[in-house]
């Protein structure tokens, strides 16, 4: 068989040719971080303008509405927003951490002397944000202090993408490692610190779905299900344990297996094998129910080229569209809800609770990040990013201050529902607008810079 072959060509009916060639254009769309990250704008967009139309009673009822299921002795219930926030957010949550592990086994995390730069970059994006907003509170509302210290990876990454090559390719891993690393202390921080009384009967049946996983993964279970039936009983546990049940998804990740259970050395022979046998079973002259040895052989052949994919990966495929385009999306429109009706202006432009976590996200996300990587460059710890310059660092360090989605979701478990979510959570829209503008202009003018001083040294 010729491997140069393209998959539409052997494929006998044109119209379902048309429709590959249509799933792979589609393919390409849900692929795009930027179209990702436009959706999720558009669905807070909507969120906003609806929540300041009579439409806001109706939707807020809505979302107020119990779900719930009774097995036996065991019963759940959870408002549909709370379904959003806890239990959908958990498979974002799992996104997250597959993309984590990613790192950590084969990415850039497998490098300690090149991931440690951005990762301490992030430390100091997430502190600095902090200190701001604390010292801005300093006697108030200081529950609140977490709230700016998350970069939205999926958004911001988007917004660099915009930039195109103004950006070194170094540069863009540097982001991305920092987004990873954000993300992750993001994740400490709501474990340790936006909890409930914890429940030791379900901590203890927590760490039961705990031990299960680590068993699975010991004893080499390459089927994907087997996690996800056990990764659903542990939110279950942990949602009434009192630990935030989104870490749920993040624990999960890391009992997947990025192995396979083929021998990849061995695949290219046993393929070679295998492509004699239906060389030699398939009949041009027979309908193709009544070839059953070429069938067969091709049955063996789809299965062990499904195998070969690690389950990590496997999940990672069969989330990624959904997070992207169903899950932010609904949590943008169910927590973007900022009904501004009757609401003074004046009276959140000076709240402390916004002016912390709007200056914590443009002013010290940027700070932060750009003041302990220049410590780390002049102490000679690790030089720049290879290609990139100081201009596209202070960018990265700008566009760090798109905080959209765990933002949002830190917000959400500081204040409850009143003026100080509302002024954190109109806060947390304005600065990631700023930063994701600011952040492209400053690329293209230090872009516009460095070109004219090269057209100068000629």
């Amino acid at each position: 068989m010729n491997a140069s072959v393209s998959p539409s060509k052997i494929v006998a009916v044109p119209a379902v040719a048309k429709r590959c060639a249509r799933r792979r254009g589609l393919a390409w769309i849900t692929e795009n971080g930027t179209i990702a990250a436009a959706v999720m704008v558009l669905a807070a967009v909507a969120a906003i303008v609806v929540a300041n139309t009579d439409a806001y009673y109706p939707v807020q009822e809505f979302l107020e509405q119990p779900l719930g299921f009774t097995l036996g002795p065991l019963a759940c219930s959870i408002t549909v927003e709370g379904f959003i926030n806890d239990f959908l957010m958990a498979i974002f949550f799992l996104s997250v951490g597959i993309e984590l592990k990613y790192e950590l086994t084969a990415g850039v995390l497998t490098d300690p002397r090149q991931a440690l730069m951005p990762i301490l970059a992030a430390c100091g994006g997430v502190a600095a944000p902090a200190v701001i907003y604390t010292l801005l509170n300093w006697g108030g509302a200081t529950s609140g202090w977490a709230v700016p210290i998350a970069t939205d990876i999926a958004f911001a990454l988007g917004i660099m993408s915009l930039a195109g090559d103004k950006v070194a390719p170094a540069a863009k891993v540097f982001f991305s490692t920092l987004a990873i690393a954000d993300d992750l202390l993001g994740i400490i921080v709501i474990a340790l610190f936006y909890g409930q009384s914890p429940s030791v009967p379900w901590l203890a049946a927590s760490a039961a779905c705990c031990a299960a996983l680590w068993a699975l993964n010991r004893l080499q279970v390459y089927h994907a299900r087997w996690y996800l039936v056990v990764g659903l009983a542990l939110w279950a546990c942990m949602l009434n344990s009192g630990v935030h049940a989104t870490l749920a998804g993040v624990i999960l990740a890391f009992f997947l297996p990025v192995k396979s259970d083929i021998k990849l050395a061995d695949l290219q022979g046993w393929l070679a094998e295998r492509e004699a046998e239906l060389d030699d079973a398939y009949d041009p002259e027979m309908h193709i129910l009544g070839q059953h040895g070429f069938t067969k052989t091709a049955r063996r052949v789809e299965n062990i080229m499904h195998r070969v994919t690690p389950p990590l990966q496997r999940v990672e495929g069969a989330i990624s569209v959904p997070v992207n385009f169903l899950i932010l999306p609904l949590f943008a429109f169910a927590n973007a809800q900022l009904r501004v009706v009757g609401v003074d202006p004046v009276s959140i432009l000076g709240d402390a609770v916004a002016q912390g976590v709007f200056l914590g996200l443009v002013l010290g996300k940027p700070l932060g990040i750009v003041a302990v990587t220049a410590v780390l460059v002049k102490t000679g710890f690790s030089p720049l990013p290879e290609g990139s310059n100081w201009g596209q660092l202070i960018c990265v360090g700008v566009l760090g201050g798109v905080g959209f989605t765990m933002c949002i979701l830190i917000s959400g478990l500081s204040f409850s529902y009143g003026n100080e979510q509302l002024a954190a959570k109109c806060a947390i829209l304005a600065a990631s607008v700023t930063a994701s503008l600011l952040g492209l202009v400053l690329l293209n003018v230090f872009h516009a810079l460095g070109k004219k001083r090269g057209g100068e040294a000629a």
